[in-house]
């Protein structure tokens, strides 16, 4: 039997009046974006409807934007909103398990925030950055990778022909070059704040682990499959070990959308702002069907 996937994206879907509409349309909506706003201590509706863009990139105000678009789309959708598996790209995993009901909303929130403010520290500590690598097979790539000098590491497989690398300014500005002499296509550095997913996140890594550990996990209404294991998983104990350890692990979301196609997923259903995961998935999977919420 076909079965029905939610995919919740990650950093880089935010846009300024995202989840705008919800808002001015649904009580439930407006109230639980204004529990937001008191849980955060600031007003992150006021930079998600009016503010600049600028203020909208920094990692400490995208993250829980994007989780709080994702999140409260679903919620609003009460009893229509039945996955039979539900999975995140890298930030994205944390709305998926608010949807799954692994954790709660407020609880969500609440790591979400500190997983940005650990993110971002980190990057102040040690800056690093990310590039896509276009055209050049995941096994060249990561043998490059492990040949240059330097931290610079896979980070985020997106998709067949489309993996990004992670790590310290120089070495990834030298992969880049590397990269293209090994034949790939476009070898572009990403306007990111940091080498996320990689061992520069450390720091950020051993902070998140704390505030999972303080975080009450109940059992999920259908399986997650996480960024790091590219597996369905149920057992909370196993889910907050991901969890951890995505932050300096790949995200294997090739490889998890061939999971979910494995385990009988026929249609891949976004939940957030933009359209990311959506041609992501049809790159993977030209007979899978996609739709937004």
């Amino acid at each position: 039997m076909s079965k029905t996937a939610f995919v919740f994206p990650g950093q880089g879907s935010q846009f300024i009046g995202m989840g705008k509409d919800l808002y001015d349309s649904s009580s439930q909506c407006k109230e639980l974006f204004e529990q937001a706003n008191d849980i955060l201590g600031f007003r992150i509706t006021d930079i998600m409807f009016n503010g600049a863009d600028e203020e909208l990139r920094r990692t400490d105000v995208t993250q829980p934007a994007i989780f709080l678009h994702s999140v409260i789309l679903a919620l609003s959708k009460g009893a229509d909103f039945t996955p039979d598996m539900v999975a995140g790209h890298s930030l994205g995993e944390f709305s998926a398990l608010v949807a799954n009901r692994s954790i709660s909303f407020e609880d969500g929130l609440k790591l979400v925030s500190a997983r940005a403010r650990a993110m971002q520290e980190a990057c102040e500590l040690e800056p690093g950055t990310m590039a896509a690598v276009l055209a050049l097979d995941d096994a060249i790539v990561e043998e490059k990778c492990v040949e240059i000098d330097g931290i610079v590491v896979p980070a985020n497989y997106n998709c067949p022909g489309q993996l990004v690398i992670s790590g310290a300014v120089e070495a990834i500005h030298l992969a880049c070059d590397v990269m293209k002499e090994a034949g790939a296509k476009r070898a572009l550095v990403l306007p990111v704040g940091g080498a996320f997913h990689s061992p520069l996140m450390e720091p950020a890594r051993t902070k998140l682990a704390a505030a999972i550990e303080e975080t009450t996990f109940n059992v999920p209404i259908c399986p997650v499959y996480q960024n790091v294991s590219a597996s369905a998983e149920s057992d909370s104990t196993e889910i907050k070990k991901n969890l951890v350890a995505q932050l300096i692990a790949p995200v294997k979301w090739t490889q998890s959308v061939q999971s979910m196609i494995s385990d009988s997923a026929a249609l891949f259903i976004e939940v957030g702002p933009g359209k990311v995961l959506q041609g992501l998935v049809k790159k993977i999977s030209r007979e899978t069907e996609v739709a937004a919420l």
